[in-house]
């Protein structure tokens, strides 16, 4: 096998690779990839990998881990013994039983959209801790106290009630689970690349926030129930699941998505347009406010009728047209590494069928499924963590392409090809295999043998 031709600005020089022949000293070799070990100029050393400088102890991640940690338990226990204190032992039990059930189908739905590039898990629990924990505190804490103060500035608790409900808990619930969004956004900006990841990240805030608040509606339910006696399909207990878990369990995922898409768009605004990165968050906020308000006035001064206008209408499109975009997203997603990762295919680093492989969910699971066959669970493994990192080196160089990667590009893409080249004895043939089998490259007849290799034969 020939040696390939070196990228124009090789891997670790600043810039994503060109074709072509590379001059000058500085241009990094390209390796023949079934006899050489590259070389990796730019890349650290495995303890300073993630290019961070040390830092003081107070500031280490571990700190700041068990910190938050400790204040999201504080605030769980606080808010729990709040609901708990409300609907009474027995009501918070019957609560948590029924509104723990659409936790998982929502978590589950919102993590298959980020199949393409899944964002770490610590990412997303923080997202349903804040939501579940810190926002619903926030929330019940400020709607109690504002609702309070315009009962007594106005001596009319039934209006009170009803501004709460249509005015202050949408600003405060959306602007508390707008909170995590913001967070990670700020400070874990490199798993927070677009739209897929503000859409996954609201969803899983609004899904701890409704879990909670689920918690106090139908344990409240239940205590009404428990008073009057009613038993059967009459019951409120049974109303309120039908309503909230059944007809809506999106509801409060929709609202807070909206603020999402905002950091999503805010995320592939190009460095420098500052103005941009703040205006669009809060359009998306305001939205979710907005819809939220719409939501919960229908259901304080329409009725029944217009509740289930309003939904039709609003909610059921708009819920629609969100899920059209998601999806959308995830396919887009696909379709950036199928652009960017012939560029690194070119210049050797990977073989020709690996980014029609890598753009095909179905040929990635095949492709672990082949290696597990072949290699066993460590083979999958490999396989699994090649497939993560060639896709965000794909996603690292569209931001280089639209001035939003970094002054750490060449180190990261550095790191990133390491990875890559560890895993290639195993993962290369395995996606080769993988985009054949399924119909992405011309497969080979069964009888005969290309280089010494049959992809029918195992």
């Amino acid at each position: 096998m020939s040696n390939p031709a070196p990228a124009e600005a090789g891997p670790g020089h600043g810039s994503p690779p060109e074709h072509g022949r590379g001059s000058g000293p500085e241009a990094a070799p390209v390796p023949r990839r079934d006899t050489e070990e590259p070389a990796f100029p730019a890349a650290a050393d495995r303890s300073q990998w993630r290019y961070r400088p040390r830092r003081a102890f107070w500031r280490s991640r571990l700190v700041r881990a068990i910190s938050l940690v400790t204040v999201l338990a504080i605030c769980a226990l606080v808010i729990l013994a709040m609901v708990r204190e409300q609907t009474g032992t027995q009501g918070f039990l019957v609560g948590l039983g029924l509104a723990v059930l659409p936790v998982p189908l929502l978590m589950a739905a919102f993590r298959w959209l980020d199949r393409v590039e899944p964002g770490p898990w610590k990412n997303l629990l923080f997202a349903f801790a804040w939501g579940a924990f810190a926002a619903a505190l926030v929330a019940i804490l400020a709607n109690s106290f504002a609702i309070r103060w315009i009962a007594t500035a106005t001596a009319d608790p039934a209006s009170a009630d009803h501004l709460g409900a249509t005015v202050v808990a949408p600003v405060v619930e959306e602007s508390a689970k707008a909170a995590a969004i913001l967070l990670l956004f700020l400070f874990r900006r490199r798993n927070f690349g677009g739209l897929v990841d503000g859409v996954v990240i609201a969803g899983f805030t609004a899904t701890g926030f409704a879990f909670t608040e689920n918690i106090l509606y139908l344990g409240n339910a239940f205590g009404e129930d428990q008073e009057v006696g009613a038993t059967g399909i009459g019951m409120v207990t049974a109303g309120t699941f039908f309503v909230r878990v059944v007809m809506s369990p999106f509801a409060h995922p929709l609202f807070t998505v909206l603020t999402g898409l905002g950091f999503g768009f805010a995320a592939l605004a190009p460095r420098g347009k500052r103005l941009r990165k703040v205006l669009l968050p809060l359009a998306g906020l305001l939205l979710s406010m907005g819809m939220h308000a719409a939501w919960n006035g229908s259901a304080t001064f329409g009725g029944p009728w217009i509740f289930y206008a309003v939904y039709g209408a609003l909610m059921m499109p708009a819920f629609g047209l969100l899920t059209w975009l998601a999806v959308w997203s995830r396919q887009r997603e696909l379709r950036t590494i199928s652009g960017e990762l012939p560029a690194y295919a070119a210049a050797g680093w990977l073989s020709p069928a690996e980014p029609l492989a890598l753009s095909s969910m179905r040929a990635r699971q095949l492709a672990r499924s082949y290696a597990a066959r072949t290699y066993g669970k460590e083979g999958a493994r490999a396989v699994g963590e090649y497939e993560s990192f060639a896709t965000t080196l794909a996603f690292l160089r569209d931001r280089a392409r639209r001035g939003t990667a970094g002054p750490d590009f060449a180190a990261r893409e550095q790191e990133l090809l390491h990875h890559l080249w560890q895993r290639r004895a195993v993962a290369s043939p395995a996606l080769t295999y993988a985009a054949r089998a399924t119909g992405r490259v011309w497969a080979p007849p069964q009888y005969l043998d290309y280089g010494g290799y049959n992809p029918y034969r195992s």
